[in-house]
């Protein structure tokens, strides 16, 4: 069976600030030592969680994407975050999955964040991104999906799992991080996956502040990494035997709810 390797960077952001976040971003990407196949950053990565989308966004011919792009082949990985996207009169809170050829998926957060006024300023996505890299598959997701259990839930396409490894980047506020931490374990125990989440750390524009608490968890809800305020880039590399062994031992899926998410 196959293992991947994923890199987490726990950042503080320059708020509003694209040119100080990516040359930042960029110095942490090629500090990485150990050999990475996925380099995964935090929610609006390039602004912080910004509700001026008519200041700060961009299309997708626009510098971020470029940039996305320029370090992915350079260090021959798949980089994702999430970014403000323009698309005609519509802005989005997307986030990219770029892989070392130029190629790309996206996927525009479902679930906008009203309690901060971001379903005001964003239009929501109706459709999932899970993506293929070494037989593994990989669903990709932003922040406050996490409240919702449903847009992640496993279902089973030919009796197997739709996927192996859930992500979801986010600007978690340390006020809620209780949440944060509890439903990130909720979801792998639910759904038998690995759960990686990467959030921010620091006080964003609006003096809120972020503890970061980016985590992995295994398939049983385990901590596999956890990291608490300070800024850090972490490399793990995920065992698709120990999944499968799980999954074996208790075959809990098979037993699911069958459903449809209507869009």
């Amino acid at each position: 069976m196959s293992s991947i390797t994923f890199t987490l960077i726990q950042t503080n952001l320059h708020w509003e600030d694209k040119a100080a976040n990516l040359k930042m971003l960029e110095q942490k990407i090629f500090s990485i030592k150990e050999k990475t196949e996925v380099v995964i950053l935090p929610e609006m990565f390039s602004t912080g969680f910004s509700m001026k989308p008519k200041d700060m966004a961009e299309s997708m011919n626009g510098e971020t994407v470029v940039w996305m792009k320029k370090i992915a082949a350079e260090k021959k990985i798949i980089l994702t975050g999430s970014i403000i996207i323009k698309e005609g009169e519509q802005f989005f809170n997307r986030l990219i999955w770029m892989l070392p050829n130029g190629q790309y998926g996206i996927y525009d957060k479902r679930h906008r964040f009203a309690f901060a006024g971001e379903d005001k300023e964003y239009a929501a996505g109706n459709k999932r991104l899970i993506a293929s890299v070494k037989g593994w598959k990989i669903n990709l997701q932003i922040c406050y999906d996490l409240r919702f259990p449903v847009w992640a839930r496993q279902q089973q396409t030919n009796k197997e799992p739709e996927f192996d490894v859930l992500i979801y980047v986010a600007n978690w506020p340390e006020r809620r991080n209780h949440a944060w931490k509890t439903l990130l374990q909720a979801r792998a125990i639910e759904n038998q996956c690995y759960v990686i989440g990467v959030n921010r750390v620091g006080d964003d524009g609006n003096k809120i502040y972020h503890s970061g608490d980016s985590m992995v968890i295994d398939p049983l809800g385990n901590s596999l990494y956890h990291k608490k305020d300070d800024e850090d880039v972490f490399t793990i590399t995920l065992e698709k035997d120990m999944l499968q062994s799980i999954r074996e031992k208790f075959p809990f899926l098979k037993d699911a709810d069958e459903f449809q998410i209507s869009s």
